[in-house]
């Protein structure tokens, strides 16, 4: 099972980026789907997940800036983020519990790569 993350870049502040996340791999379900960011000398921190069934939950510096959303039957995940700042720089991963296919396996949480965002004018 491999998450992989794509859609980072360098914007200038004010900018839009939207991230992606696909799922892969012998998988039997997806539970819960997010995002992480991790700036320079800071811990990961939670930006915002999404159920399968689509509620929805935000960290406070990014409510009503971004937008989590998912395609179940893609096995993805996305991150719209607009207005972006240059507190919002970090590599950003996309994080996912899956249980995957086959006998005597279990949910377990599974990270993608990570995606540079830089935000700077």
């Amino acid at each position: 099972v491999q998450l992989q993350a794509s859609g980072g870049g360098l914007v200038q502040p004010g900018g839009s980026l939207r991230l992606s996340c696909v799922a892969s791999g012998r998988i039997s379900a997806i539970n819960l789907m997010g995002w992480y960011r991790q700036a320079p000398g800071k811990q990961r921190e939670l930006v915002a997940s999404i159920t399968r069934g689509g509620t929805t939950n935000y960290a406070d510096s990014v409510k009503d800036q971004f937008t989590v959303s998912r395609d179940n039957a893609k096995k993805s995940v996305y991150l719209q983020m607009n207005s972006l700042k240059l507190e919002d720089t970090a590599v950003y991963y996309c994080n996912a519990v899956i249980l995957p296919r086959g006998p005597g396996y279990h949910w377990e949480d599974y990270w993608g790569q990570g995606t540079q965002v830089t935000v700077s004018s």
